[in-house]
């Protein structure tokens, strides 16, 4: 029994469910990578060659815009990862991926993820999941920031990933919630009281 294939179908039985065999075989073609925090996994202005799981840590999409770092996605354990647009186009973006806590990751490259296109259909089933799970989060995450306020985003966030301030620096969260460090710091201590 693969251990790997194990963990694999269940990430993705929540979404699409299939017998271990064909998630043994999916796992063949996964490789496992390791990141220190704070490690750069994917630069600026480079290409994404590989659509990722976190397995453990945590990791960050940002883009760098007038001297700072914006965090447009966190990302935590069984949730797909990288510069998705990047992986997609095979085109370099202003995108760059960081470990934000010391990081486990499995990878499928583009090229793996076309080869196992063509051998069945599972690999289109695969592909659909992770493509329909990073869209519905990122859709999910402008419709908060246009409806809901930083203190309802706040604990939306908190809802979802309960241990957030434990693992995640203050500014990477206020910054993903779209306000500044000190409308974080004040909202935490509103929530708090």
């Amino acid at each position: 029994m693969n251990k790997t294939g194990i963990l694999i179908k269940k990430i993705f039985d929540p979404h699409f469910e299939a017998p271990l065999e064909v998630w043994e075989t999916f796992a063949s073609f996964l490789k496992q990578s390791s990141y220190k925090k704070n490690e750069i996994i994917k630069g600026v202005n480079k290409t994404e060659k590989h659509l990722s799981i976190i397995i453990e840590g945590s990791a960050a999409i940002f883009l760098w815009k007038e001297n700072s770092t914006v965090c447009l996605d966190l990302c935590y354990e069984n949730e797909f990862f990288g510069d998705y647009m990047s992986f997609l186009t095979q085109k370099p973006t202003e995108l760059f991926t960081q470990a934000i806590e010391p990081t486990e990751i499995l990878s499928i490259s583009y090229l793996d993820l076309n080869e196992l296109y063509k051998r069945s259909q599972i690999g289109m089933h695969i592909s659909r999941v992770a493509a329909e799970s990073l869209f519905i989060d990122k859709q999910t995450q402008q419709i908060e920031l246009l409806m809901l306020t930083a203190e309802e985003r706040y604990l939306k966030l908190l809802e979802r990933q309960p241990e957030i301030v434990q693992r995640t620096s203050q500014k990477h969260i206020a910054s993903y919630l779209g306000i500044t460090p000190e409308s974080f710091s004040r909202i935490r201590k509103k929530i708090t009281l």
